[in-house]
């Protein structure tokens, strides 16, 4: 996982009010494996900043990967 990468959270975590699935994008690396994830609705406003670990997250992608010739 890279900065600025699209992520889903693989758990809930009540105690932020957030819950498996919701979708956040990495702002900062804070140590090997763990990450500022900023979780924003789809007006861009934030509502979410958490310290969360890389087994933490679900990195999404945005375009196919590349198949083996």
């Amino acid at each position: 996982m890279q900065l600025l990468d699209s992520v889903a959270l693989s758990e809930n975590l009540p105690a932020h009010g957030l819950r498996k699935g919701q979708v956040g994008v990495l702002v900062e690396e804070l140590e090997q494996g763990v990450f500022e994830v900023e979780f924003a609705d789809t007006d861009g406003r934030a509502y979410a900043l958490l310290a969360l670990r890389d087994n933490q997250l679900l990195q999404l992608y945005h375009a196919p990967a590349q198949q083996a010739a």
